[in-house]
């Protein structure tokens, strides 16, 4: 019997796509190992979700999307997506990387036991910021920075979480009010 060549094409496509995304969340975690302060996290949290680009733009209103995975352990337990709408002073558009350490049992739980959201009291630390772009759960303010070694890392569990961000490319001004919808669906 003849395997057509259409057929072993896509297949082919297929494992590549795969072999592709895989390598996303490998690179996406090394970059967030290597990056300042959010390394340490990984020695002490119970599990992380990691989402290696969330896109955003807005012009006075604004979203934000992108798909992840959770962790607990370093064993991939679950898929996770983020929402974001902004409302407010906003032009441009940016892709970044986010983490969200989760401290403990407790914290990952409230994580994945519903549709999970950021209120505006909560705040990412933006490792490597664009010029004039500081990305954050709750909106983001014009700010510059160099590279990673040069950005703010001071990061903190509040409510048993940890998020930090890596800003990818683009360039986002902004002054609103928005927060982070999580969804969770176990592997």
């Amino acid at each position: 019997m003849k395997f057509p060549l259409s057929i072993a094409c896509a297949l082919a496509l297929l494992l590549v796509t795969s072999a592709s995304r895989a390598d996303e969340y490998t690179d996406a975690v090394a970059l967030f190992k290597n990056a300042g302060q959010s390394g340490a996290f990984f020695d002490s949290c119970y599990g992380y979700a990691i989402f290696p680009t969330i896109g955003k733009g807005g012009l006075v209103v604004g979203g934000a999307h992108g798909s992840g995975r959770v962790y607990v352990h370093g064993r991939y337990v679950g898929d996770t997506s983020m929402t974001q709408v902004s409302v407010g002073f906003q032009a441009g558009g940016q892709a970044y990387s986010q983490i969200v350490f989760f401290q403990d049992k407790r914290a990952f739980d409230e994580f994945t036991s519903h549709d999970f959201e950021f209120g505006a009291d909560a705040n990412a630390v933006a490792i490597t910021a664009a010029a004039g772009a500081n990305a954050s759960t709750t909106g983001a303010s014009a700010n510059a920075s160099g590279g990673e070694k040069d950005a703010a890392t001071a990061g903190r569990y509040y409510k048993g979480m940890a998020v930090f961000t890596v800003v990818k490319a683009g360039a986002m001004f902004q002054a609103t009010v928005s927060g982070q919808k999580f969804s969770y669906t176990p592997r």
